[in-house]
């Protein structure tokens, strides 16, 4: 007996590689809709937030598509979101991008500042470093190499949770100069510094497990 591929809808925004993500969820299994209407994603089994360019600009796109409503909504309601990218970052307290500071989300405290590397933006294939227990990385090779192209990041994490009974968020770290934040698992809310689109079979795999929990 066959079971229904799980709706997934790319928030179209205007900032995000869209058909990108668009192609590689189909791969991986989801029956894929990019749009910004407001029913459907808040309906999706799973909603898919990329991001490209300036943090301050896609809070600002993202506010006049009500996206920021729509997060947190479906987040209050245990529904799944997972960010990409600037996706991500914006989840985030806060950016700050040449000296202008940008409210974010604040799903998760702390502040996306440049990176501090000797060479920015940081464009390739690197390693990361998953924590025990992830289940985005799972069944994925430890070695694996994902796609980055970003000139900020968050360099420190200070979220805990204060109830022994609720499960801590699993961060995944990488390194470019000094390390980052590549990666969190927090429940609902998934969310990656890199783009898994682009990151052929390891980014593949690290979808169909996200899909998966659908």
């Amino acid at each position: 007996m066959s079971t229904q591929a799980k709706n997934v809808v790319v928030f179209d925004y205007g900032f995000g590689n869209v058909r990108s993500a668009e192609r590689a969820l189909a791969r991986a299994g989801a029956d894929v809709e990019i749009t910004r209407d407001f029913d459907k994603a808040m309906n999706a089994d799973g909603l898919l937030v990329p991001g490209v360019g300036a943090f301050a600009a896609c809070m600002k796109g993202l506010k006049e598509a009500r996206g920021d409503w729509i997060i947190d909504r479906r987040l209050s309601g245990g529904r799944p979101v997972m960010g990409i990218c600037v996706g991500m970052q914006i989840l985030f307290a806060r950016g700050i991008e040449h000296g202008v500071e940008t409210e974010g989300l604040s799903e998760w405290p702390g502040s996306v500042e440049p990176l501090q590397a000797e060479i920015v933006p940081h464009m390739g294939w690197n390693t990361v470093d998953a924590p025990a227990g992830t289940e985005l990385f799972k069944g994925v090779d430890p070695d694996a190499r994902f796609y980055f192209v970003h000139s900020y990041a968050v360099h420190d994490w200070s979220m805990e949770t204060a109830n022994p009974a609720m499960r801590a968020p699993l961060v995944t770290w990488s390194t470019h100069g000094k390390p980052f934040v590549a990666a969190v698992e927090n429940g609902a809310l998934w969310a990656t510094q890199f783009h898994p689109e682009k990151s052929g079979d390891a980014g593949a795999q690290l979808l169909k497990n996200w899909i998966g929990t659908l």
